[in-house]
């Protein structure tokens, strides 16, 4: 896994312990020599954890739509920016130059990367790793509402698997390193036809 897609609010979020996270995974990624692939502002957490990378000499590439890079605040700062025409590029790039992804506490924006990647995973679009960084408890009550899907048959358990979810942000890295998403042939049951 030599780069790790990173989606995360563009606000640092009520609590502290959000931007000190995100700052440790930048650091952690660029001590590690992995580079860090994020949405390219510098506000919030995304510039948390830009900023941590690049403080530990890591490579950064930002992805950003030119709609928002006045809204974002363009990080100008990274090893390299790239300014895409619309969202969907954006995303696209993104999952392009990622071997994983990686989700801190963020919005509805970091929201719906999640469960588009996620999405992506279980249609067998990709068989990268998919990290939920679940700082302060943030992603717990979520986390539930994903095991009630399970348990009224919406998501099959091999799906549920696909995500790998630490408080720690060291410990989630190296699962997300050394994972294997399993291969699920069907994603349909014939009982669902």
């Amino acid at each position: 896994m030599k780069s790790v897609c990173v989606y995360c609010g563009s606000k640092p979020g009520a609590n502290p312990r959000f931007a000190a996270a995100a700052t440790s995974v930048g650091n952690l990624l660029a001590v590690s020599g992995r580079t860090l692939v994020y949405g390219g502002g510098r506000v919030g957490l995304m510039g948390s954890v830009a900023d941590g990378s690049l403080a530990a000499g890591g490579r950064v590439i930002g992805v950003i739509p030119r709609s928002l890079v006045e809204k974002e605040l363009a990080h100008a700062g990274l090893t390299e920016l790239r300014v895409v025409p619309s969202m969907h590029e954006r995303k696209a790039i993104m999952a392009e130059l990622s071997d994983g992804f990686l989700v801190l506490p963020g919005g509805i924006g970091t929201l719906e990367e999640f469960f588009e990647i996620w999405t992506w995973a279980q249609l067998g679009m990709h068989a990268k790793p998919i990290g939920l960084l679940d700082v302060a408890g943030f992603y717990s009550p979520m986390l539930r509402f994903i095991d009630q899907l399970v348990e009224q048959k919406f998501v099959r358990t091999e799906h549920r698997e696909l995500l790998l979810v630490s408080p720690d942000a060291s410990d989630l890295l190296t699962r997300m390193a050394s994972h294997r998403s399993p291969y699920v042939p069907k994603w349909i049951d014939d009982e669902s036809t």
